[in-house]
């Protein structure tokens, strides 16, 4: 059997659970669980394992979704997988959400994009290989647009509700799905893979913003 590997993102509302052997997806959960997903976590986990007669133990490599998303959500998925990594000794590889749903796309192009709130986005662009072409950032969806080189470029949202009104009418759009744990356990396979897998305590939040507590200390 391959090696398995257990990928999670708790970075939104809607978070999920993947269990893969080697890039074959076995089973992707969805979780909604608007108030967090500290109290439900580890249960659904469980779950997930026993549905395919697999024990924590023989899971290979951990993965996490690491933001950008909500500052709870994304330490509640690291500390879940780094403290299962440090009790198997299995390493974890963390994923940025924007390469996550990059790895969703179809051309040469891809700019995932994030409702950021506060009239923001959290965006990136990728080439097909998942290499960065202009890293992430926190902006204004308008400001985002003139980053963006010439040619034919796929956006890509869970929602693009948010950006409607600014949406280029020759646009091409991908809504990916809310579930982002399959892509992210492959990808975190590739790395684990290519010798990219990091020691627990190393795996940090990809936050690209500061917290809003954080930036309201500062401001003052």
């Amino acid at each position: 059997m391959k090696e398995l590997v257990l990928s999670l993102d708790t970075t939104h509302e809607f978070g999920s659970l993947a269990l893969l052997a080697g890039e074959e997806v076995l089973e992707e959960v969805l979780l909604h669980s608007p108030e967090g997903f500290g109290h439900i976590l580890y249960g659904q986990l469980g779950k997930l394992l026993a549905r395919h007669q697999a024990a924590v133990r023989q899971v290979a490599c951990f993965a996490a979704a690491s933001g950008p998303g909500s500052f709870t959500g994304v330490r509640i998925g690291l500390t879940a997988v780094k403290g299962l990594a440090e009790a198997t000794a299995r390493p974890v590889v963390a994923v940025s959400n924007l390469a996550a749903m990059a790895s969703l796309g179809t051309l040469s192009l891809r700019a995932p994009l994030l409702d950021a709130r506060r009239g923001e986005i959290y965006a990136a662009l990728y080439d097909a290989q998942g290499r960065a072409v202009i890293p992430e950032a926190v902006l204004p969806f308008r400001e985002w647009l003139q980053r963006l080189p010439a040619g034919e470029i796929e956006l890509l949202a869970m929602d693009f509700g948010p950006f409607r009104d600014a949406l280029p009418e020759s646009a091409h759009l991908t809504t990916v799905p809310r579930a982002l744990a399959a892509a992210v356990g492959r990808i975190a396979w590739r790395k684990w893979k290519a010798g990219q897998a990091m020691d627990p305590a190393a795996v940090d939040a990809n936050y690209v913003r500061r917290a809003d507590a954080e930036l309201f200390w500062k401001d003052r």
